[in-house]
């Protein structure tokens, strides 16, 4: 492993945006551990980074939903010698059913992978992030934090926690060079659309409210540069965020496609 290059975590990495941020900052000279569940095409990503751009890259095949898969995680970093100097908290998906239909375990799984999982990778890298006085932590939420509610549905709400979450932690690391920073994306076109199965109804939006994903990528890390605590991306989503702050829910969610008020299919990296 280089002594000399930083290493940055990319959870969920082996599709969308996840997949982005590890060729980004594969591109500018970071080494990577990229962590998924999908152990071949992980596998395959890595060699492929490793050698489009002279990095290291260390797959880790974890399910994220495991209580323990946190501190697995960091023990394979430090097994090979590394800290984290980057962390890209991207995994997630959605849960298929309405709140009451759905078993605990899942929604468990569901809290474990895009809020508990996330807080607590960020609690163990943070103090040697201080101690070294650099350190970036990205956490991919949403625009759905800001958007009111589908029936029965907890995605916008963990995502909303996350934002807070976000601005919380990046207040206390005030001063230093450790930046911690919310992207808050709206509809981007990556695969996630084909694994949910709503593909078709999502491609009745506008082309307005798309924004690719190399854009999305872009300006969340040049955010988190800035040290800015949120980011939403993209004009159009920022007017969105504006829309949803001004105009009532229950109007919103009138003129709201009826594919995007129902629950969301499940979609899991």
């Amino acid at each position: 492993m280089s002594g000399d290059r930083r290493l940055a975590v990319v959870t969920g990495a082996s599709a969308g945006i996840g997949l982005a941020f590890a060729e980004f900052l594969a591109e500018r000279g970071f080494d990577l551990a990229i962590v998924a569940r999908r152990e071949e095409r992980l596998l395959e990503l890595a060699a492929r980074l490793g050698n489009a751009h002279g990095v290291d890259v260390i797959p880790i095949t974890l399910d994220l939903s495991d209580r323990s898969a946190p501190e697995r995680l960091l023990e394979r970093i430090e097994a090979a010698g590394r800290h984290v100097d980057v962390l890209v908290n991207n995994a997630g998906y959605a849960i298929p059913t309405r709140f009451t239909d759905t078993d605990w375990e899942a929604i468990e799984d569901f809290l474990e992978v895009l809020a508990i999982g996330q807080v607590d990778l960020m609690r163990r890298v943070l103090p040697g992030m201080r101690e070294r006085d650099y350190g970036r932590i990205l956490n991919i939420a949403s625009l759905a934090a800001f958007a009111p509610e589908n029936a029965g549905g907890l995605y916008g709400a963990v995502k909303r926690f996350m934002v807070s979450a976000s601005r919380a932690i990046s207040k206390e690391h005030r001063g230093s060079n450790v930046h911690v920073t919310a992207v808050c994306p709206g509809y981007t076109r990556t695969e996630f659309h084909d694994v949910l199965g709503n593909r078709r109804q999502i491609d009745r939006l506008p082309r307005l409210m798309w924004q690719e994903v190399g854009a999305v990528v872009n300006e969340g890390w040049s955010a988190c540069e800035r040290n800015k605590a949120v980011v939403i991306t993209g004009m159009n989503n920022k007017f969105l965020r504006i829309v949803c702050t001004v105009v009532p829910a229950r109007l919103i969610m009138r003129v709201m496609p009826r594919s995007l008020r129902k629950t969301r299919a499940k979609a899991k990296d």
